[in-house]
């Protein structure tokens, strides 16, 4: 985690372990501290209760962080705790399906479809499916392959936390409505894709659940950058190894639809709340194009500029 240290007064969001249970803590100078502590409000003691009163939250973590240089709040060094995933309990999980140009050439390649049409050309809006919450899994964890399958894949993907309710917002001021960003790994079971025994003609015929819902389908992490430290989520660059070998090296730029737009879209259907997750799309090189899966003993890293690195092995 040493390429996501702090400089100047840029600190991160966690969950982590403690005597008491899970509780958020804000990351400064290779250290945490309890979050509740800092700003003094005994709701802010998880990640969830922070991000409904972000407003508020933010202000106080500011003016603490500020201070800490002569503080003497106490502090843990991050190599000596154990973190959990920032959001340990999204309240929803909104996941942009085919949002990248260069994923979108891949997979018309594997298809063999020929040239995909532009989505914007061809009068489509974002695209989103829903994992379950607790499917979240945190940085360093060991994540079971699902039984049964044999084509586990990889999806690196730049993850937006929403800070404020959001209802109906307009494309250029949908950011205001972010919290943070963290990195994720929208694992797909792609032979769980189709249920088994349906015609292809049947509409019933897609098991999203089977496919990108199991225990530790969403991994998370390490930790939540405040979104004023990343002025432009669509200027980062996203790369993904497995067992050190790059998969996937891309950049946000090429997404189809922009996270503004995503948001805007999305709460002119429903409303957004604080904890809810965005996931953007992910970029060319997943398994599915190489034929090259996932197996037990794998260890998948996925790093995010300005975020740093989520790293998970499978077993």
């Amino acid at each position: 985690m040493a390429e996501n240290e702090q400089s100047g007064s840029h600190y991160k969001l966690v969950t982590h372990e403690t005597a008491r249970g899970p509780r958020a803590g804000v990351v400064f100078n290779d250290s945490v501290f309890d979050l509740a502590e800092l700003t003094g409000k005994a709701s802010h003691e998880t990640m969830l209760g922070a991000l409904e009163d972000w407003a508020v939250a933010e202000t106080l973590i500011d003016k603490a962080v500020s201070n800490l240089g002569s503080s003497a709040t106490p502090s843990s060094p991050i190599a000596t705790v154990r973190l959990l995933a920032p959001v340990l309990y999204p309240s929803a999980i909104f996941c942009a399906g085919a949002n990248y140009s260069d994923h979108m050439s891949e997979m018309a390649r594997v298809f063999n479809l020929g040239a995909h049409p532009d989505p914007r050309k061809a009068g489509l809006a974002p695209w989103h499916f829903l994992k379950a919450s607790r499917t979240v899994a945190q940085t360093d964890g060991r994540i079971p392959v699902p039984a049964g399958t044999k084509m586990l894949d990889w999806e690196a993907e730049l993850a937006a936390v929403i800070g404020r309710v959001a209802k109906n917002v307009s494309v250029e001021g949908a950011l205001d409505y972010v919290a943070g960003y963290t990195a994720s790994n929208d694992l797909s079971a792609r032979d769980f894709t189709m249920r088994p025994n349906v015609p292809e003609s049947s509409p019933f015929r897609y098991d999203w659940i089977s496919q990108k819902s199991f225990d530790g389908a969403c991994p998370l992490g390490p930790w939540i950058v405040p979104a004023k430290q990343i002025p432009d989520p669509q200027r980062l660059g996203i790369k993904l190894w497995v067992n050190d070998l790059l998969k996937q090296d891309s950049h946000t730029s090429k997404m189809i639809f922009s996270l503004a737009e995503q948001i805007a879209h999305l709460s002119a259907r429903l409303t957004l709340h604080p904890g809810d997750l965005i996931l953007t799309g992910t970029p060319a090189g997943v398994g599915l194009a190489r034929k090259e899966f996932l197996k037990s003993g794998d260890v998948v890293r996925v790093w995010i500029e300005r975020i740093g690195t989520l790293s998970n092995t499978l077993v």
